[in-house]
């Protein structure tokens, strides 16, 4: 959450965090959040910098930020929330990222991926602005990424990708296990999701928490880039066929930000599925 614009502390969102917190706000900042909320920084009468978040999802977003706090990830602490906001502890502005900080990096998210379900998905379904996230409990995985993933709102694409998709079901089944270990993940890992502090240590932000294959979290990260070597040092070795399953698992997210932001993403789709379909 970087960059910052003035507002008036009328503005309706702090207001409501104000009586939220029985505090009073002093100042108000529009910061750059996700695309999909206004995120703002309140300076309180009490003294405190808290950040302000509005939907989709801020009750559901606490629950699953405690759910990672409680894991042992590094994240904003949430302070309270309601159905039209989430009021987290303010990070600071961020930092460069160093080698230290990536590191630490990896071993958190190892040791998130520690905290294990009997399942695969969560208690609540989920939503990136107009896109759903099926969280219906399972336990088959191959039909979970398929079915509640690949699959979900597929008549809403054009008919040629989503004719391309229905083909991907044996391969699905044949690449992704069926059983991997459920594993909580972040659900929405990707670099702009990774606040590096000016202590040096990563917070993550912005989870779509569930149950499913650690790779998830892995494929997400390396979508629009690559984190450097000592995050994979920091986080350790990885399940033998990761490579030929990361185009399966970066395929979901193409798909939301193809619903999302439009035709911009359509050559990343085709070329996933084409990765898969080889």
């Amino acid at each position: 959450m970087v960059g910052k614009t003035e507002m008036s502390t009328e503005n309706p969102l702090a207001a409501h965090a104000a009586r939220l917190l029985n505090d009073t706000a002093l100042s108000c900042e529009r910061l750059q959040g996700g695309s999909l909320s206004d995120v703002l920084r309140l300076r309180l009468a009490s003294g405190k910098d808290v950040v302000v978040k509005s939907g989709p999802g801020p009750a559901q977003e606490g629950r699953m930020l405690h759910a990672l706090m409680d894991a042992g990830m590094n994240v904003p602490k949430p302070m309270i929330w309601d159905d039209d906001v989430v009021i987290l502890e303010d990070l600071g502005p961020a930092a460069p990222p160093t080698d230290r900080g990536w590191r630490a990096l990896g071993a958190r998210l190892r040791a998130l991926h520690g905290t294990t379900g009997r399942r695969y998905g969560w208690d609540e379904d989920f939503a990136f602005g107009a896109v759903r996230i099926d969280n219906r409990w399972t336990s088959d995985w191959a039909r979970f990424w398929f079915e509640q993933r690949l699959m979900a709102d597929c008549d809403v694409l054009p008919v040629d990708l989503a004719r391309r998709l229905e083909t991907l079901e044996p391969r699905t089944c044949a690449l992704v296990p069926a059983q991997p270990l459920p594993r909580l993940l972040h659900g929405d890992l990707w670099s702009g999701n990774v606040h590096f502090s000016t202590d040096g240590m990563a917070y993550l932000l912005d989870p779509a928490a569930y149950f499913g294959d650690a790779e998830v979290d892995l494929a997400m990260l390396t979508l629009f880039g690559s984190p450097p070597p000592a995050f994979w040092a920091g986080y350790g070795d990885l399940d033998e066929g990761w490579p030929r399953r990361r185009a399966l698992y970066q395929l979901w997210p193409a798909l939301v930000h193809l619903r999302l932001f439009g035709a911009s993403y359509r050559g990343l789709v085709e070329r996933l599925i084409a990765e898969v379909e080889a």
